[in-house]
């Protein structure tokens, strides 16, 4: 497990098996049992919350990273890796996360500086 990891999740309902995108440091994985993933979903609103996902990372279909439904997330709800995230996208979920966390200081530094 790793940081910017998309794994499936098999979640308490209502949310139940789902991808989810992981956003804590590596090195918690290695000691903690808990980790803060964002939701995958389908439901697109073209907000600055969200980050696209596609074939590219593993997804059979259009979606998105809602980095407003950021969750603490048990290891043993982790079922199976799916892919890891490709690097040009860690700008856009830091930058999400900073909309979600109206984060200005994140908003509006340049994706170079992001990465």
């Amino acid at each position: 497990m790793k940081q910017y990891e998309i794994w499936w999740a098999e979640l308490p309902q209502p949310a139940g098996r789902r991808p989810v995108l992981l956003l804590s440091r590596n090195e918690a994985y290695g000691v903690l049992n808990k980790f803060l993933a964002a939701e995958i979903t389908t439901t697109i609103r073209n907000i600055p919350i969200e980050v696209r996902l596609g074939s590219e990372e593993g997804m059979p279909k259009p979606c998105v990273a809602n980095l407003d439904n950021v969750r603490t997330i048990s290891k043993v709800h982790l079922a199976e890796r799916i892919s890891k995230l490709p690097v040009h996208k860690v700008a856009s979920v830091k930058r999400a996360l900073g909309y979600a966390l109206h984060w200005d200081e994140l908003i509006d530094i340049p994706d170079v500086l992001l990465v």
